[in-house]
């Protein structure tokens, strides 16, 4: 019998979040959807739902929750019958959300359950107020590749090289922080270049990580993507692939000269304590076409570190106050029964 802790993907975007997905979501006991994008705005938004002690205002949640504004349409499940089994639940937050991702892995008769999505990471006390047990495998891949990737999806178009060199720079110090607050039986890391060259070992150890008994199936994840990946989301068209080891170290052809110069300056020291060498490649930073560049990253860059330093007061200020009940519940027998 494994456990029945629930499971986070996180990581940079472009890390490879989606392929370890549906190696999570091959395994025969572990349910992991595609993106939701509604657990963060929930939790921000928290107070305007009310005191979910009223029926009516879990309700009102649940509608929020499996409306048209949020990717719940992706997931294949009957919205009216979620919120009837939010409604009935028990009265906190995690419980609503962890409903539906409970729905989900019910649809392919799974008892465990989880979620994935690479904001998590820069968001993992939010995450563990509403999921106090859950276990979190974080994918690292190498930052170069990582800007390199970003830089030809949709929501990075016309956007400065600076706000994919910040992502993944915001991504490592957040790993960091995982490392420190959170116990080995809580956080495990897998590198993205190991994952792709040679998979069993990698997904071995994850299993281990989660109590599961390994299955073959996890090593090919392109047999699900037509089940788990929304057919609308190109960018994630190699998913449909076999696991390939061609895009490690591509970034030396899909990055120009100047922006490896960038990423290497601005990114240096934690791409060292992640053991990927630099190249040394390229000119000076102040010569060329990357000094403008590299006087605007700041630009970029700090107003995102000032809304880390806001999160951590606010993470002072729940310290300070009486904090809110919004763990998940397992409901109870009575509320699991239909009507």
């Amino acid at each position: 019998m494994g456990s029945d802790r629930p499971v986070f993907v996180v990581g940079c975007p472009r890390s490879g979040t989606t392929m370890l997905q549906l190696m999570l979501h091959a395994h025969p006991r572990i349910a992991i959807p595609p993106e939701t994008r509604f657990l963060l705005g929930a939790y921000t938004d928290r107070a305007s739902f009310g005191d979910l002690r009223e029926p009516a205002n879990r309700r009102g949640l649940a509608e929020w929750i499996t409306g048209t504004r949020t990717a719940f349409g992706d997931l294949g499940l009957d919205p009216d019958a979620v919120v009837e089994e939010i409604v009935t639940g028990p009265p906190t937050l995690g419980s609503a959300l962890g409903t539906v991702f409970r729905a989900y892995a019910r649809r392919f008769d799974k008892p465990r359950w989880g979620d994935k999505r690479p904001a998590y990471l820069n968001n993992l006390v939010p995450l563990l107020r509403l999921f106090p047990d859950a276990q979190i495998v974080n994918i690292v891949r190498d930052g170069r590749d990582c800007v390199a990737s970003l830089g030809e999806t949709p929501w990075q178009q016309g956007k400065d090289v600076c706000h994919a060199i910040s992502d993944w720079a915001r991504a490592m110090d957040s790993s960091a922080y995982a490392r420190r607050i959170l116990d080995e039986d809580s956080y495990h890391e897998v590198r993205y270049e190991h994952l792709v060259a040679d998979p069993e070992p990698e997904l071995r150890a994850i299993c281990r990580f989660l109590g599961e008994e390994y299955d073959p199936a996890m090593a090919e994840p392109a047999r699900l993507a037509d089940v788990a990946v929304p057919s609308r989301k190109s960018w994630h068209r190699l998913t449909h692939e076999p696991v390939t080891t061609d895009r490690v170290g591509s970034w030396r052809e899909r990055l120009e000269p100047w922006q490896i110069t960038l990423c290497e300056a601005k990114l240096g020291s934690r791409l060292r304590e992640r053991d990927y060498p630099l190249s040394g490649a390229g000119s000076p930073w102040w010569r060329g076409p990357g000094r403008v560049h590299h006087l605007h990253y700041a630009h970029v860059d700090g107003p995102r570190r000032t809304v880390a330093a806001r999160r951590g007061l606010s993470r002072l200020r729940d310290r300070l106050r009486p904090v809110e009940e919004l763990a998940y519940r397992p409901p109870s027998p009575r509320e699991l029964l239909p009507g």
